[in-house]
C-alpha cells in the first residue's frame, strides 16, 4: 500500500533504524503533502528539453482556459536526493517577484508504483522564447521594439541584483516572451544568492556557469568571486543577438571562446583590466596580446543606430568592474532617444503560433538553435571541488 506522510507511520526514533534498502523503498512509496497531483494538467505538447528536464505547454482539467508551463525535475541520480538545480529555483522564484521575472505557481508531484516520484514545476505560460522568435525570419523588429526587449531584460536585472542574486545563465532561450509583448527572465536552475562573506574571504563560487557562448571571459579565466556582472556581459551579447540573429561567438572549447572575445572586444591584458594577471587561468591560456578592440566596428554592418552599438560595447567591457551595470544600461542614451521603446504585441499578433527554441531546432530549420542546445550539453555540470556553492 502506498505510505502516507502523515506522520502516523514514519519510522519511530526510539527504532533501532531501518536497513537503508527498506529507507529507499519507503521515500519511493511515500506521497508529499505540500505537492499537489500533476493529474489536474492536462499535457498539450512538449516545448522544451535539456540538462534539466523536460518542458511541457498544459492546460487545467478543470478549467481548459488555464494555460501552464510544466517543468519536469530531472532525477538524474535519485541517491543524492532532490536536484540543488530545482532546489535554487524553487526557493529563489518564490522571492522575486517581478513582471520581468517568470512566475512559478506550485510544484506539483506524478506517483507511480513502479517508479520513484515524478516532481514538475508548473510556471505561467508564455507563447514563445526569444531564440526562437530570432529563429525566425519572419519576425522582424523595429528598432523601438529592439528597444523594449533590452529594457525589459535590464529592469529584470536589476531587480534580481538588487535582490542580491544573479542569474548565470543569461542567453536568448532563456527570454520568455508573452503573446502581450511582456519578457520574462526564466531558467533560474544556475542562480544563487551572493553576500560578502562574514571573514572577509573572497567567495568560493563555481564557475562552470553560463552556456559557453554567453560565458563572460572572468569565468573562462578561473574567477571564482564574481557577481552581477557576468549576467550584464550575457545581456550584453543578446543585445547584439538582435540585429545578428545569432549568438555572436561561437567557440568551440573554452580557450576558443576567449579567443574570440580577444578578438572582438581586444585583448587581455593588465592594461585594459586590472589584476586580470591574478587569474587562476591567466598564464595557461593562449590568449591573443595585440588584438584591438573591434566591438563597434564588426557590428556596424548590422547596428545602424549609433547608440546601440555603443551600449553594447560598454556591455561588453572586458575588466568586470568596469563593465556596465544594469541601473547604468538603463539610463544610456539609447532608451531615450527616437524612437522610443514600443510595444512587441502588435509585431507578436502576426503570428499565431508559439516559437521556442526547441521547436524549431526538431523542425530542422534552426542550425542555431542546435549550435546553441550542442554548446549547452557540451558543458560539464558544476561539481564541487572543495567549495562552498549553497542553495541560497
Amino acid at each position: 500500500t502506498t505510505a502516507q506522510y502523515n506522520g502516523s507511520n514514519i519510522p519511530n526514533s526510539s527504532q533501532k533504524g531501518i536497513i537503508a534498502a527498506d529507507k529507499d523503498r519507503y521515500i519511493e512509496t511515500s506521497i508529499f503533502p505540500y505537492c499537489t497531483k500533476v493529474d489536474k494538467y492536462e499535457k498539450m505538447t512538449k516545448i522544451g528539453q535539456g540538462t534539466f528536464g523536460e518542458v511541457f505547454k498544459a492546460r487545467l482539467r478543470a478549467d481548459k482556459s488555464k494555460i501552464v508551463a510544466l517543468k519536469k525535475v530531472l532525477m538524474e541520480n535519485e541517491k543524492e536526493g532532490f536536484p540543488i538545480t530545482a532546489l535554487r529555483e524553487i526557493r529563489i522564484l518564490q522571492l522575486l517577484k517581478h513582471d520581468n521575472i517568470v512566475n512559478l505557481y506550485e510544484i506539483c508531484q506524478q506517483f507511480s508504483r513502479h517508479n520513484k516520484t515524478t516532481f514538475y514545476l508548473v510556471f505561467e505560460f508564455c507563447e514563445h522564447d526569444l531564440a526562437g522568435l530570432l529563429s525566425n525570419v519572419k519576425v522582424q523588429f523595429s528598432l523601438g521594439e529592439i528597444k523594449k526587449v533590452m529594457q525589459q531584460i535590464l529592469e529584470g536585472l536589476f531587480y534580481i541584483h538588487a535582490n542580491k542574486i544573479i542569474h548565470r545563465d543569461m542567453k536568448a532561450a532563456n527570454i520568455l516572451i508573452t503573446r502581450q509583448g511582456v519578457l520574462k527572465l526564466a531558467d533560474f536552475g544556475l542562480a544563487r544568492a551572493i553576500s560578502i562573506n562574514k571573514n572577509g574571504q573572497p567567495n568560493r563560487y563555481t564557475n562552470r556557469v553560463v552556456t559557453l557562448w554567453y560565458r563572460p571571459p572572468e569565468l573562462l579565466l578561473g574567477e571564482r568571486n564574481y557577481g552581477p556582472p557576468v549576467d550584464l556581459w550575457g545581456a550584453g551579447c543578446i543585445m547584439a543577438e538582435m540585429w545578428t540573429r545569432s549568438p555572436i561567438m561561437q567557440g568551440n572549447t573554452e580557450q576558443h571562446q576567449l579567443t574570440l572575445i580577444a578578438q572582438l572586444c581586444g585583448a587581455l591584458t593588465p592594461e585594459v583590466w586590472r589584476g586580470i594577471e591574478k587569474l587562476d587561468l591567466y598564464n595557461k591560456m593562449e590568449l591573443p596580446k595585440s588584438s584591438k578592440r573591434r566591438v563597434k566596428e564588426r557590428l556596424k554592418p548590422y547596428v545602424k543606430d549609433p547608440y546601440a552599438c555603443d551600449l553594447i560595447d560598454k556591455l561588453l567591457g572586458l575588466d568586470p568592474s568596469r563593465r556596465m551595470d544594469s541601473d547604468s544600461a538603463l539610463n544610456h542614451d539609447f532608451f531615450w532617444t527616437d524612437p522610443m521603446p514600443c510595444s512587441l504585441e502588435r509585431t507578436l499578433s502576426n503570428h499565431s503560433s508559439s516559437m521556442f527554441e526547441y521547436l524549431a531546432s526538431r523542425r530542422g530549420g534552426n542550425i542555431h538553435a542546435q549550435q546553441v542546445q550542442q554548446a549547452a550539453a557540451a558543458q560539464k555540470p558544476p561539481n564541487n571541488e572543495g567549495y562552498t556553492d549553497m542553495v541560497y
